[in-house]
């Protein structure tokens, strides 16, 4: 680290050492013009260049990066005057030390825009300016760079713990579910039948689904829909003749895409909470597509009570759609007249 700070510093000594050479060369250049004494000219030039270094310096090194970048404008302005006047008397000194020491006191001998203070001045400005604004750019474009550096971190960061609430409300959504299918299978398999093979089958697809699957961004709607024929299934056979459902849905495109395990647990949450009336657990389900919106709605017989509506199942997908369908999504559940309703409507145009 240190031989490369030492480097670093080696280079831009020897820039600096080459930008000045050229400086001076564009002095020679200015104040040569219509004069042949080439050795008037180069003294002139160089007695300019400590003046044109300070004044350069403590622009770019203390009233830009100490007061302009940080916003202290009435400092800068007040710094900036004392720059400037300082830097005014050291040229008309410049101008004096070519008039007596260079030229003997004979104005004529004077390199003609070397006479000129006016010209003299602008000439050295014109160098301080030109490394300034250089110096502002590339604070700015350091300044820049840092804030992108700084907001991709913060986005970064806030994508993590997105992801990691997610895959924990994603934890949390089923093991009651898979905790009753595994008792309904274990008294089929102690009654020995038929259903039993089935069963496995169709909770081996849904493990498959849950374990596997819920890591994409994105599935395909009839694809979640089979899980949720396959949920239902399981359940149906849980529930015996208790069970009253219909599934229907329509204008299902084959490239339609959803969020996974987004309609499932509402399915899940009917059954979970729904209540028998006359001997019958009552759910009906639908989903369609239409003008890039898909639509789901679900109810379920149940009381009037707010159980429904509380729970880790219902609060966690309110939160999944607040993170994947931010400002895409509608829901709204209602509990009235003894049923229980989930309507959902979906902008599928983010994906």
């Amino acid at each position: 680290m240190k031989s490369h700070w030492i480097l670093n510093k080696i280079l831009q000594i020897i820039f600096h050492a080459i930008f000045w050479c050229g400086v001076l060369l564009f002095y020679t250049y200015f104040f040569g013009s219509n004069s042949d004494d080439i050795n008037y000219v180069l003294s002139f030039s160089v007695f300019l260049m400590p003046i044109t270094i300070a004044t350069t310096y403590v622009s770019i090194y203390k009233l830009i990066p100490a007061f302009l970048i940080k916003k202290k404008y009435f400092q800068f302005a007040l710094y900036s005057l004392y720059t400037i006047i300082i830097s005014s008397y050291l040229i008309v000194l410049s101008v004096f030390f070519g008039l007596v020491y260079l030229s003997n006191f004979q104005y004529s001998e004077m390199a003609p825009i070397s006479r000129n203070l006016l010209f003299v001045t602008i000439a050295v400005y014109l160098v301080v300016i030109i490394v300034s604004a250089f110096k502002l750019l590339k604070l700015n474009l350091k300044h820049a760079e840092k804030t992108k550096k700084l907001e991709t971190i913060i986005l970064e960061t806030q994508l993590k713990l997105k992801e990691q609430e997610l895959n924990y409300l994603k934890m949390q959504i089923h093991p009651h579910f898979l905790f009753n299918t595994l008792n309904t299978m274990y008294g089929f398999a102690l009654k020995k039948a038929d259903e039993t093979p089935e069963m496995i089958l169709k909770l081996s697809n849904l493990l498959d689904y849950l374990l596997y699957q819920v890591d994409k961004p994105f599935v395909l709607l009839k694809d979640d829909i089979d899980h949720i024929e396959d949920y239902i299934a399981l359940e149906r056979m849980r529930f015996n003749e208790t069970l009253n459902i219909s599934l229907n849905t329509d204008n299902i495109s084959e490239t339609e895409k959803i969020a996974p395990m987004l309609l499932l647990p509402f399915v899940e949450n009917s059954f979970k909470h729904g209540s028998i009336k006359n001997g019958l657990l009552t759910i009906k389900i639908e989903v369609y597509c239409q003008d890039k919106f898909i639509y789901f709605s679900i109810e379920n017989s149940s009381t009037n009570s707010t159980e429904t509506s509380k729970g880790i199942g219902l609060e966690n997908l309110k939160k999944r759609l607040s993170l994947l369908y931010k400002d895409a999504h509608q829901l709204s559940i209602t509990n009235e007249d003894n049923i229980f309703k989930v309507n959902l409507k979906l902008n599928s145009t983010i994906i």
